[in-house]
Formats: structure tokens, sequence, C-alpha cells
């Protein structure tokens, strides 16, 4: 929009009056007197989802143990039905993606199923900003092949510690390496990397690549299946909106259902056959092979609902809305915070095709107190060390009105000083 930098509150509720999404803010449950900036970590809850959740529970309390064949849906293939549904939004075909387990097991299963050292060719590729989690699962994999994490991880460093550049990382493709896995969009910086473009170059090396998609899927659409990556994985509980330990979601490429799954486990068997019993493992003929356990229930059901909405709303008019509202954040921060005495400064990448949903906000001096000054307020955003303050804002339920108070708020808390009152130390969860 050419008059994106008006920082009037009038353009901010014009801009609402033109948003064809704003109708679905009414569905969700929006925290009473809150400005919830937060759903990159957090997403809330739907009303879609709450019915979800109410009837596989009506289910079970009406069929008990009937619900695995005649509940709506029938819980025996409930994972795979939602994997169909979210393949859409991922760019995958239906029998690609499969809802199962959490983020990192599922990463656990990924690497044990595609890290295959061979000779001199025995490294993963990593980088430096990714999420703690990816890289513990990666290491402890690494020694679970008798490997140290300190030679056979490698791991691309950050030229600014706020981004990575993509040639760096095809400069270390070096002929060792036998798997990369990248973030998609980094969780500090909001940073999206071409996955595609990544893809082929590891390809073009012989070498197998995978992302973690956690702060993308529900925010960005991919192309995971045109673009050949080999598999991804992300969790359900940020922009996908599907709760607290919200069961997650893994892709894998069709060209690799030939391949075993590393972690076996008697829900990744073949469906027609899982109750024969048979001592012999015989895997599903699709993603649905890389399930470890049962489907839990009551942590997959309210992905049922969120889909719901996400096949109304369409990824792709999400993503352009997201664009649109992270590049006004950014314009307002720029226009009025930029210079002193607010000295904010953003970390994100400024061009849209490589920025994911959320906008890192820093601050040099008082980032924690200027957060906990936010939440007092009633502006609910996030904290990572050292000066970053994550504000995101969610397509199917902030508004740009809402995005304009914030940036209000952050001018007031310099001009009268309210972030003094608050301690240096952060919160347990920031």
């Amino acid at each position: 929009m050419s008059d994106r930098f008006n920082t009037t509150e009038e353009y901010s509720l014009l801009l609402d009056s033109e948003d064809s999404l704003k109708g679905f803010r009414d569905r969700f449950y929006i925290p009473q007197g809150k400005i919830y900036m937060d759903g990159n970590s957090l997403g809330l809850l739907s009303k879609d989802a709450e019915q979800a959740l109410l009837s596989a529970l009506k289910d079970f309390k009406e069929l008990g143990i009937n619900g695995w064949m005649d509940g709506n849906p029938a819980w025996f293939t409930f994972a795979e039905q939602l994997g169909k549904k979210q393949a859409a939004f991922v760019g995958a075909r239906e029998d690609e993606v499969i809802v199962h387990s959490s983020n990192t097991v599922n990463l656990h299963n990924l690497v044990a199923t595609f890290f295959k050292p061979d000779g001199s060719r025995n490294k993963i590729l990593t980088d430096e900003l990714n999420f703690p989690s990816d890289k513990y699962a990666i290491d402890s994999q690494l020694l679970l092949h008798g490997l140290e994490p300190e030679v056979h991880n490698i791991m691309v460093n950050s030229r600014d510690g706020r981004i990575l550049e993509e040639e760096d990382i095809v400069n270390a493709m070096s002929e060792e390496v036998a798997l990369v896995i990248l973030p998609s969009v980094l969780y500090r910086s909001g940073q999206l990397l071409d996955i595609q473009y990544l893809t082929d170059q590891a390809h073009k090396r012989g070498i197998l690549i995978g992302f973690d998609c956690c702060h993308s899927v529900g925010a960005v659409d991919h192309k995971f299946s045109e673009w050949g990556v080999d598999f991804a994985f992300w969790c359900n509980y940020k922009y996908m909106n599907s709760g607290p330990g919200a069961t997650a979601s893994l892709y894998v490429n069709r060209k690799h259902f030939d391949k075993a799954p590393g972690l076996w486990g008697w829900w990744g068997y073949n469906k027609s056959r899982q109750f024969d019993m048979d001592l012999r493992f015989q895997s599903a003929p699709d993603a649905g092979a890389w399930q470890i356990g049962t489907v839990h229930l009551f942590s997959t059901a309210p992905l049922d609902g969120s889909l719901k909405i996400f096949a109304e709303a369409g990824i792709d008019r999400i993503r352009e809305k997201s664009l649109s509202q992270t590049g006004y954040l950014m314009s307002l921060i720029d226009s009025l915070l930029s210079k002193e005495p607010y000295s904010f400064s953003i970390g994100t990448p400024r061009q849209a095709g490589r920025r994911g949903g959320h906008v890192a906000l820093e601050h040099d001096t008082e980032a924690i107190r200027i957060n906990s000054a936010l939440k007092k307020r009633g502006v609910i955003p996030d904290f990572r060390f050292p000066n970053v303050i994550r504000l995101a804002p969610i397509a199917l339920y902030t508004s740009y009105h809402e995005i304009w108070q914030v940036v209000g708020h952050l001018k007031e808390i310099i001009d009268k000083k309210e972030y003094e009152e608050f301690s240096l130390t952060r919160e347990t969860v920031s």
C-alpha cells in the first residue's frame, strides 16, 4: 500500500475497515482488556478448536472404545485425516503429512531416518541461530552413532547475530555433509530462509535437507512437494492455534516412502493390518509410517477446528495480510520510535520475501524492562535474550488498530520512563 507510512489512528481504522479477514477475529477468544501480540509463541483458542475438542470428549463419553471406528471423525485414522487437510497449507501431497507426537520427537525420528553417515560423509549441517531444542536432538543423534557433536555438527555462523546468509549456508555444504537441517524462519529475528534455493543447492551436492517450520506454518505459504524438500516438521500451537502441547506434524516427500522410519512404533504400522499383531514391523505406505505411538486424541482434536478456519481464510490471504501487518508495524516503529529518546531498531529483514510472521523489536539497553512495562499496560509480547521484544500481529485475529496502539504504548513507556519500575532480570517464562 502506497500510503503505509501514515501514522494516524484514523489510518489504522481505515485499514481495518478494508480488511477481508477481519470477520475471523470474532471466532477467537481474545483475552479481555489485552492486546495479544504473542501468537508466534502460543496462538489463541478459537471457538472452532474448542468445539472440536468438546466433540472428541463427547465421543469418548458416549462411545467409549467404539470411538476408534465410530467417532466423528474416527480416532483410528484421525491423524491421517488431519494430515490430508494440513497438506494443502504447506504445499504437500495429501499422503505426505501426518499429525503426530511433539516437534522434537518427530525431529528425532526424521534424523534417525535420514542421517546415514557413510565414510567421510558423516556430518550434519545446522546453524547457530536455531532453537536450542533442535541442536539437543541432533547432537544426541550424533552421539548414538558414536560421533562427537563438536566435530560432526557443523554450525553455520551468522554475520550479525540476527540473520543467516544463504550464501554462507551453501558454502558450508561440503562433501562431508550428509544432512542439512535448518529453520524455515529464525525464531528470534523472524528471517525467512529461501527454502527452494537451499533445497536445490543441497540436492546438487547429493545432500538431503529438512526444515523446522515451527515459525512459518500457518503464517507463510510453502510448496514443499514442488520444491522437493526431503522432510519438514513443525508444532501446531503457534500460528496454527491448536493449544499448549498440541500434537505436532511432519512432512516426508513421497520419494522417500521406500525408506523405513528410523524409529518404529505400532502406530506407524500399515493401517490395514495393524491389529494382526504380527511381530514383524510392516510400515504404512505413506507419511503415517513415521508415527510411533497412539494418536493423542485430546491434544490433536483442536487442530481439526483450527484447520476449518484456515480452509475458509486461505493461506494466501493469511500470508498477504501478515506481510501487510508486519510491514505496517515496522513503518510505525521507523517513523515514531527509531530516534532518541526511543532508540528502537528492527532486527527483522525488511524484504517481504525474507521475513516470517513476527517482528524483532530491539532496544540495546532496556528491552527486558520495556517488555515488562508492555505487559503491565495489557500488551502481551515476549522477550528473547538479550535485547529482542518479539511482536506478532496474527492475520486471523489482530487488528491494525491494535498495532497502532502497541506503538503508542511503547512511546509512552519511554516518555514516562515507566520501564524504570521493573527489574533487569527476565521472567522464568519470557
